[in-house]
């Protein structure tokens, strides 16, 4: 049976029946080929075609009549080839002229066809494959078949010179014409097949093998097994192992490695484990692949501490890891959470002499950043520049992380480093700069930046006046906030819905909430047309005012309007009335949002829970603790501050304790809010040194203290008795960039005072005024003698905490 054409690719085919009829008749002067070989000698000068070939036949019958098979013919047919630089064709119709002699007895039959099958073979393996096709088109025109071994050569280089495609056309060819093929030319076939990704054209010329009746041999098992793991298919990769196996070939440790590769691909770990194992009884040793391949499956099945103890293993047993195995583990410990083992693997890679990709890197320094561990970040950020692999994401992804912590000192230096490492800031990098300038209420510094950035070669665009705005509105100052929407629209700078909606937040959570009415209808006059989150916005202010009326007639006109409200909108009432303690109120709304088909969120149900815990009342925080359970939502960080805020009100510290375990227990990690209220506490309770531990946690965690938590911190000194502890906590304020309070300079002035130290009272009245604090009239009290702060709570000095 004619076996069936296998699918040749999407490569041109060579002409093969054109060539074998065109060359069918010898001639003295044959044309030259598409591609002469010439083109490959051109260090020799070009012979005449004619006189060489005459010559060349003359000199082989000579050669022939002392031997058939004469040692000085090949060498002689050779340097007509590539020094003479004959055409294929007359190297063909040479020797059959000079075997067929004069002499009708002559032998002709053995000499032609194994001199020319030398010829064939050394054209192949010198990479010519023009020259060795036309050669084989003329042979087989002329009836010379060459040997398997010359058609092999041409098989390979044809595949690794033309394409897998022509390979395939040739051998089809081949087996039409009958001729015999073996292990050899399939092996060839199909790693040229693997190499151009034809991986389903390798596995179905080793289906063929049967038909052809030819057995498979080592190199053929192992490239259709590769092939077959490259296409995923893993249980006929696992049949052929074992049927290898079974003919008595030894595995080669690829063919392990594929197989076990695609197991792990497949998520089938168990499978993967035994093949490892067959492996390691065959006599095979573990190699840094291998094992770099098995973590990876760990890492799938997100076991990465499994991944992590091989690892620990393979470096124990003397395996060096490669960047593919660091990167891989560094990759998997990103996802899981596990920056510290990211970190401590990308230092030892480092320590292996091994450098980490930018990518990389970015991983580890992310990773440092959500715990907080910013100091790290940054030197490994310098390591990158270090090691010439520093860019602006980087640099950027840092500075914007430190400005939103408000360590606008720390985000500066890191931006002189990063210009000194001569990378060029990014206009989001600007930006994240304005953002720490306008955080800290730095106005001055946030214009000047700004000013600068036309001359960086940066045009300030819509984020960077919104950004300006809200730095104006975190400091009351609306005039000149609304002075640069005027100026962005001179610059050409579309106002956008977002920059709308921040001047109209921004006047909400103000106290001019009066002229929000007067300042929407101006936005829309100018084509702003609201949305949900304006009246969100409005209705909340509305709600901070304790203008209830007001905002009840803007959900009306917002619901007239068809603007869809959501959870947030109810929201801002429920927590209205939580914070007026009207709970049932608070109740009945979240009824009603229930009753229109909304979910409560989180901020819902935290708005109950902290109305609840504010009117001490624990026992409902509880039950509503245990709903927000049952209605599968976490509880945030907000939430456990709510419960330890309402503990420590009723001074049952205890239990405050008891929730911030639980909340590290559940993977919650404790804010500001979080250690300032419990610092309060404890402060309260006499317990200044436990409230001191927990303010060294809280920098060891790194959670940033503001000046709430000093406020805790020095009250609880000051009522110890330790009046010069509490004013080392300025130091500290001013080593973390933390602006003191009025409140706390009073507290201080008020010890010193009744220690009867004057002189220090008096110069931290003076420090006050050199730092810009203005003195209130309760210091002046202070220091006329009319008041002293005697209060038993921090809530004396400072009613918010």
């Amino acid at each position: 049976m004619r076996p069936p054409r296998l699918r040749g690719g999407s490569s041109v085919l060579l002409p093969w029946r054109p060539l074998c009829t065109t060359a069918g008749a010898p001639t003295p002067t044959p044309a030259a080929p598409t591609e002469p070989l010439s083109a490959y000698f051109s260090n020799h000068q070009a012979a005449t075609a004619p006189a060489v070939a005459e010559s060349l036949t003359s000199t082989l019958r000579s050669l022939f009549a002392e031997s058939p098979s004469h040692p000085r013919a090949f060498p002689l047919l050779k340097a007509a080839a590539f020094d003479s630089r004959l055409p294929p064709g007359a190297l063909v119709d040479a020797v059959l002229c000079a075997t067929a002699g004069p002499d009708p007895g002559f032998p002709v039959a053995a000499a032609p066809v194994s001199l020319l099958s030398r010829l064939l073979a050394s054209l192949s393996r010198a990479g010519h494959v023009t020259a060795a096709t036309d050669a084989y088109a003329h042979m087989v025109a002329r009836g010379i078949v060459p040997d398997v071994k010359s058609r092999t050569d041409l098989l390979i280089t044809t595949g690794r010179c033309s394409s897998a495609g022509d390979a395939l056309a040739l051998f089809a060819e081949m087996r039409e014409r009958g001729y015999h093929v073996d292990a050899w030319m399939f092996d060839a076939l199909m790693r040229a097949c693997a190499k151009e990704g034809m991986r389903e054209d390798a596995v179905r010329l080793f289906d063929e093998m049967a038909v052809a009746e030819v057995e498979p041999d080592q190199r053929v098992y192992a490239n259709v097994i590769a092939a077959l793991c490259k296409l995923r298919d893993a249980d006929r990769a696992l049949l052929l192992l074992q049927e290898m196996k079974e003919a008595g070939f030894e595995t080669w440790d690829f063919t392990y490695r594929s197989v076990v590769d695609v197991l792990v691909k497949a998520g089938r770990m168990e499978e993967a484990l035994r093949v490892k194992d067959e492996m390691l009884a065959a006599g095979k040793k573990m190699d840094v692949i291998l094992a770099t391949i098995l973590m990876h499956g760990y890492c799938l099945r997100r076991e990465v501490g499994t991944a992590l103890d091989l690892f620990d293993e393979t470096v124990a047993n003397g395996i060096l890891p490669t960047n593919v195995t660091y990167g891989m583990l560094i990759k998997a410990c990103h996802q899981e959470g596990m920056a510290q083992k990211a970190h401590l693997l990308c230092c030892q890679m480092r320590g292996q002499g091994l450098l980490p990709s930018s990518s990389e890197f970015r991983l580890v320094i992310e990773g440092l950043l959500h715990e907080k561990r910013w100091e790290d970040a940054v030197s490994l950020c310098e390591e990158m520049v270090a090691s010439g692999l520093s860019d602006v994401f980087t640099y950027t992804s840092l500075i914007h992380w430190l400005c939103q912590r408000h360590k606008l000192r720390e985000a500066l230096n890191l931006f002189v480093k990063m210009k000194e490492a001569g990378v060029k800031p990014s206009i989001v990098t600007y930006h994240s700069l304005l953002m720490g300038y306008c955080q800290k209420g730095c106005m001055d510094e946030a214009v000047k930046l700004y000013s600068e950035m036309p001359v960086e070669g940066f045009v300030p665009n819509a984020v960077t006046y919104t950004t300006l705005m809200k730095g104006y509105i975190r400091k009351n100052n609306f005039g000149k906030a609304y002075a640069l929407l005027d100026e962005m629209k001179q610059n050409g700078v579309s106002c956008n819905e977002f920059t709308y909606n921040v001047l109209i937040n921004g006047i909400c959570m103000g106290d001019r909430i009066c002229e929000v009415d007067e300042m929407l209808n101006n936005f829309v006059s100018q084509g702003f047309v609201p949305t949900t989150i304006t009246y969100n916005s409005i209705i909340n202010g509305f709600v901070r005012a304790g203008m209830m009326g007001s905002a009840s007639a803007m959900y009306q006109q917002m619901c007239e309007k068809g603007i869809p409200t959501n959870i947030v909108t109810y929201t801002s009432f429920i927590h209205s009335y939580c914070r007026t303690r009207c709970c049932d109120l608070a109740l009945k709304m979240l009824n009603s949002l229930r009753c229109k088909g909304l979910q409560p969120d989180i901020a819902a149900y935290n708005a109950l829970i902290n109305g609840f815990c504010s009117e001490g009342n624990m026992s409902h925080a509880m039950q509503f603790l245990a709903i927000l359970l049952k209605d599968g939502l976490t509880p945030t960080a907000a939430v456990y501050n709510s419960f330890i805020t309402g503990y420590k009100n009723l001074k049952m510290m205890k239990e405050a304790s008891k929730f911030y375990e639980s909340m590290i227990k559940d993977g919650i990690a404790a804010d500001t809010v979080t250690y300032t209220t419990l610092i309060d506490g404890f402060s309260k309770d006499g317990n200044v040194a436990f409230a001191l531990e927990l303010y060294s946690e809280m920098l060891a965690k790194g959670n940033i203290p503001d000046d709430i938590t000093f406020t805790a911190l020095t009250h609880g000194l000051i009522r110890s008795g330790d009046i010069d502890g509490a004013k080392k906590l300025l130091d500290e304020m001013k080593r973390l960039d933390v602006q003191p309070n009025v409140y706390i300079y009073n507290m201080l002035i008020n010890g010193y005072l009744r220690d009867t130290k004057l002189q220090e009272a008096f110069q931290l009245h003076d420090e006050m005024l050199d730092r810009g604090i203005m003195p209130d009239h309760i210091t002046d009290d202070i220091l006329a003698g009319q008041k002293s702060l005697e209060g038993d709570s921090c809530a004396d000095v400072r009613g918010p905490i």
